[in-house]
């Protein structure tokens, strides 16, 4: 049983070991044995029996003992029963009869979290403007080369070079098409009161009318979840966006979970709200490469043949003007992106937003 001296770090989030001078295990509080899996029967036991001798915390305590002072160490890739994480980790020699070293543990998943939302949205803000400054500097020229085509196919008698000037004016309008879709995001949401769940079976809907065999799209409410302040047809785009995204990657065949939950007292870029609205978009698919995953959100980036790379780049973006956040989780068989949208994100409950692209 662990030392009643150490009883009061019990309730620490932070995880906290306690180590003898021959180096054993004599306490470590609830947060350790969830963060380590460490257990009971292990007191007394080595630090190197209950971590293994080339763990960074046995290598820290060490170098705090020798030294005789604190040691802090930032960003460390520490392997857990859940997998791995990144920690902050401080080891502290102690006056005590029952220990003569302190460490404690501090995941900072969070912190690096929210440096890479912050990364990510200074980088999408770059992006758009340059799309948008590009979009308009093409729009003028393309329209000019399609009036031109389309005049130069009534003055052309031969069908064969109509033809040519036919393949001039489709893959003009694809084009301005792309422009248009880039073009988008900036008009500012038309705010209503909306309910998730609706928006997730108008997407639902879509998906099997269009993918009828082979795909299954199973729901998972929670039908205590609030109405939210936004605007209606972003969020089915974003949300649609996401879900064909993941029908593709399927090749129309396997399963979709919509999950939505509520969450409390959450911080979305570095904003901190009572409450949000959580869903989840779970997929069965091959996953998301490697490569992929640093860039997936930005424009024109894509791993499928054929794709434009704007489907993905217009949910983060809309989401983004919700004041909410896009995570996403993925390995072969398994992808979940997780959308968090404030209840209270916007200053006001009703206004109309207008267009000014």
């Amino acid at each position: 049983m662990p030392h009643t001296a150490f009883s009061g770090l019990d309730f620490l989030d932070a995880a906290i070991l306690a180590i003898t001078g021959d180096g054993r295990l004599t306490y470590h509080n609830p947060a350790a044995a969830d963060l380590l899996g460490l257990r009971d029967e292990q007191y007394g036991l080595p630090l190197e029996a209950c971590l293994g001798s080339d763990s960074a915390i046995v290598q820290a305590v060490r170098h705090a003992c020798r030294v005789n002072q604190s040691i802090t160490e930032h960003e460390i890739l520490l392997p857990t029963p859940q997998g791995e994480a990144y920690v902050s980790l401080t080891a502290s020699p102690v006056e005590s009869a029952e220990a003569v070293a302190l460490i404690e543990i501090r995941q900072i998943d969070q912190q690096r979290r929210i440096a890479n939302e912050e990364r990510l949205q200074a980088q999408q803000q770059a992006n758009r403007e340059l799309i948008r400054n590009l979009a308009h500097e093409i729009k003028n020229p393309l329209g000019g080369i399609r009036g031109a085509a389309q005049l130069l196919s009534r003055e052309l008698e031969s069908p064969q070079l109509k033809e040519y000037t036919q393949v001039i004016i489709e893959e003009s309008q694809r084009l301005q098409s792309l422009l248009d879709r880039l073009l988008t995001p900036h008009r500012l949401p038309q705010l209503s009161e909306i309910n998730v769940h609706e928006v997730l079976e108008r997407v639902r809907s879509l998906v099997l009318a269009e993918t009828p065999n082979g795909l299954a799209v199973k729901r998972d409410y929670d039908t205590s979840v609030p109405s939210l302040i936004g605007d209606r047809e972003q969020l089915i785009q974003a949300v649609l966006n996401i879900v064909r995204n993941a029908v593709q990657a399927m090749a129309g065949v396997g399963e979709i979970f919509l999950r939505t939950r509520i969450a409390r007292q959450v911080t979305l870029n570095r904003k901190r709200f009572p409450l949000a609205i959580v869903v989840q978009i779970v997929d069965n698919g091959p996953g998301i490469p490697d490569a992929l995953k640093d860039t997936l959100f930005y424009p024109l980036v894509s791993g499928r043949p054929g794709g434009t790379g704007i489907g993905l780049h217009l949910a983060h973006t809309f989401i983004t003007q919700h004041h909410g956040t896009v995570d996403f989780d993925s390995r072969p068989g398994y992808t979940c992106f997780t959308l968090h949208l404030p209840l209270n994100g916007w200053p006001v409950a009703q206004g109309q937003g207008k267009d000014h692209a």
